[in-house]
């Protein structure tokens, strides 16, 4: 996927420079471009090469500035085309984490079958309102993004209703160490742990716990949410990717289906789970 992003970006910037060598108005150097906004002399470049995602209002003025203003709802769409699948977190997170939340709840809406691993923290779906605002909380200093925290939880928490529809079934694999990770105090954890043993029985919810003395047959690496076998949503630490072509989604089936076979459930997950309870230091 991050090569087909990179693909549209520099098919973006060649775009960009064929407006900008084809100028009504006369040939426009880079440097012309980049004096007329007070832009980095390097920014035409890396636009035109790729290396550097234009803004909207960077496409509005560049189509302005080579005497092509009609030009700007092509780049724009061209823009949202490739974003659509690369989603930055400095984008989404600059109105703060509630917008983000309610997307993922619209897209929730449409899907029935839901499978999802995790490797380091609880899954958002099962958090506690304290868990989640813990996570919320670390992430927003990493993201340098708005504190809109309260809103962020409550916005989660209606996630969460979703739990309660009999028409939806949640598949979900943790790895243990996401029990035992203190990304919040410990008697925050303590209580997320016993919210996490109580979905262990719920009708809408298969909940496998993948221990950390499992033999493994392909590394534990980056979360990510399936959707009716039809989307996938992974998580990085600069972006969200949202990938739907038939091919990469196979590859996270067979991912999720492969780390499936060395996970616990029922009984030997509620286990682990009381293990990693009784493990944690005193609060």
């Amino acid at each position: 996927m991050s090569t087909d992003y990179q693909q549209a970006r520099e098919a973006l910037g060649a775009r960009l420079r064929e407006l900008r060598l084809s100028s009504p108005t006369g040939r426009l150097t880079g440097t012309q471009l980049a004096d007329q906004y007070g832009w980095n002399k390097s920014k035409v470049s890396k636009l035109e090469n790729g290396r550097q995602t234009p803004t909207p209002d960077d496409l509005r003025k560049w189509a302005e500035a080579t005497g092509q203003p009609e030009a700007y709802d092509e780049l724009l769409a061209r823009l949202r085309g490739f974003e659509s699948h690369i989603r930055s977190w400095r984008r989404q997170l600059a109105a703060g984490h509630k917008p983000v939340q309610d997307t993922h709840l619209s897209a929730h809406a449409d899907a029935a079958l839901f499978r999802g691993w995790e490797s380091s923290m609880v899954f958002g779906i099962l958090q506690t309102p304290d868990y989640a605002r813990s996570i919320f909380s670390r992430y927003s200093e990493l993201q340098r993004s708005p504190r809109d925290i309260e809103q962020a939880v409550l916005s989660r928490m209606r996630r969460q209703e979703v739990l309660y529809d009999p028409s939806k079934r949640f598949h979900l694999i943790l790895w243990e160490a996401a029990l035992r990770a203190l990304v919040c105090p410990p008697s925050v954890l303590a209580s997320q742990l016993d919210r996490l043993a109580g979905t262990v029985g719920m009708s809408t919810v298969e909940l496998g716990i993948l221990p950390l003395s499992a033999p493994l047959k392909i590394p534990p690496a980056t979360a990510f949410w399936m959707y009716d076998d039809r989307q996938v949503i992974v998580e990085t630490w600069h972006a969200e990717l949202w990938i739907d072509d038939d091919a990469s989604v196979d590859t996270y089936l067979r991912t999720w289906k492969t780390l499936q076979e060395s996970a616990v459930y029922g009984a030997d997950a509620h286990n682990l789970i009381s293990a990693a309870r009784r493990a944690l230091p005193p609060h």
